[in-house]
């Protein structure tokens, strides 16, 4: 497996700036509601809402297993072991962040959309399965990376466009992702 120590520095390091700016500059707070603002649509249609449904956390957890349930049916166990645990870490990860950072979803938001806003679960989760299906089945192509980023894009603007998330939920959702996936890799590429 590919190990970029790097890669999960920078996405530290963002996550890290991201909390900090949150957390304590106003100026950047107002940024991110202003942005979030001009990112908005005007409606939230139907369509956004079933990407958000078949992409929701807990949805994805059982895309997951189904994941690791082929990887065992094709002897590849520590695989398996790697793609839950990867999704888990960042999963419980995410959980712990939005409890801790407790922000205040955007107005206007949807009442489907309970609990916190920092950061998106939804992105997060997404975010996760495209780099894990991305590292598992490169040899498919090209093909499977427009995909993947298609998929990831649709999440985002429903995100975005369901009113259920500043922009900074979103980075700071994906950097978390990119932290976790690195970091498992990490561990896990002495074994596999």
């Amino acid at each position: 497996m590919y190990t970029n120590i790097g890669l999960t520095a920078i996405s530290a390091l963002i996550l890290l700036l991201l909390i900090y700016n949150i957390r304590n500059s106003r100026r950047f707070n107002l940024f991110d509601h202003w942005l979030h603002h001009k990112l908005i649509r005007q409606h939230d249609g139907c369509g956004w809402r079933v990407i958000a449904f078949l992409n929701d956390p807990k949805l994805l957890v059982v895309w997951d297993i189904f994941l690791a349930s082929f990887l065992i049916n094709e002897n590849k166990n520590l695989l398996a072991l790697w793609v839950l645990t990867t999704l888990g870490f960042a999963d419980l990860t995410g959980i712990m962040l939005k409890r801790w950072m407790h922000r205040k979803r955007p107005r206007m938001h949807s009442n489907l959309e309970a609990g916190y806003s920092f950061p998106s679960g939804h992105v997060l989760g997404i975010t996760v399965m495209v780099l894990i299906i991305g590292q598992l089945f490169t040899s498919m192509g090209t093909g499977l990376i427009v995909i993947l980023a298609a998929t990831w894009l649709l999440v985002v603007t429903s995100r975005i466009s369901l009113k259920a998330h500043y922009p900074s939920d979103i980075l700071g959702a994906t950097s978390l992702a990119i932290f976790c996936f690195s970091l498992c890799q990490q561990l896990f590429s002495a074994f596999i």
